[in-house]
């Protein structure tokens, strides 16, 4: 079997038989990959704790008839402190819930891995009070790079000036008129100031973000407009955002 080498994040683990584990894996391509770890499951297994969700790992991957098998793992980056905090474990989980339904196997976007490895960095030591602010950053960075970036500036459905506008239209992907919103029985309101949030934080590196104060108003407003539009584009239910959006005060 040809083998080769595959640096990539790990993102979901999924039982297979009595000991064996197939990996969800965001390669550094940006495309996903599924693999066999053989054994991982057992006390004794030679790949220790080095194959867990939120770590970069380089690996040696054989070529399978189904599914690649990884025969060698070595850790890059572990994230341990995502897995030891609920907050930031929650956090993460929204990101690699995300990856896995975003990424597709062949299809390439390397931009993703690296939003998505320096997110979890960042996730890893920012304040507690600012991972909000952070995972709605990531949802709309990772969204817009999947082909949905919100409109935020100009009309989405006329392509006028929308400045003053409060209307936000899930079909259309952005801000709309109040003409063309009120034809959407789908339109959202949200505040004005939300909509600067946004467009904030799309402009924003993820170490920015964790550095801004973001006022709880307009976290909780920009929260539910980005939750809402991930689940209006995105054919499967992300469930660690719904998990994560039950954990809020």
């Amino acid at each position: 079997m040809p083998s080769y080498p595959l640096k990539a994040l790990v993102l979901r683990k999924t039982k297979l038989g009595e000991t064996d584990i197939i990996l969800t894996l965001l390669a550094q391509d940006g495309s996903q990959v599924r693999a066999v770890a053989k054994g991982l499951r057992k006390p004794s297994s030679r790949f220790g704790g080095r194959l867990e969700p939120f770590s970069v790992v380089d690996l040696l991957m054989h070529t399978g008839k189904s599914l690649e098998l990884i025969t060698e793992a070595r850790t890059v980056t572990a994230h341990a402190g995502l897995r030891e905090d609920l907050d930031r474990s929650a956090s993460a989980a929204v990101v690699a819930d995300l990856l896995d339904k975003i990424s597709v196997q062949g299809q390439v976007e390397p931009r993703l891995f690296d939003l998505s490895v320096t997110s979890l960095s960042v996730f890893e030591t920012a304040p507690s009070e600012s991972l909000p602010a952070l995972v709605i950053a990531f949802l709309l960075k990772a969204m817009a790079m999947h082909g949905y970036r919100p409109e935020l500036e100009n009309c989405a459905a006329c392509a006028c000036d929308a400045a003053g506008s409060s209307d936000f239209s899930l079909s259309h992907g952005g801000v709309v008129c109040a003409e063309c919103g009120a034809l959407d029985p789908g339109t959202l309101r949200f505040p004005v100031q939300a909509r600067a949030w946004l467009t904030r934080l799309l402009g924003s590196t993820m170490a920015e973000v964790a550095a801004c104060e973001m006022p709880a108003a307009a976290v909780a407003d920009c929260f539910a407009l980005v939750r809402s539009f991930v689940g209006y584009h995105l054919p499967a239910r992300l469930k660690a955002l719904d998990y994560y959006a039950g954990m809020a005060p």
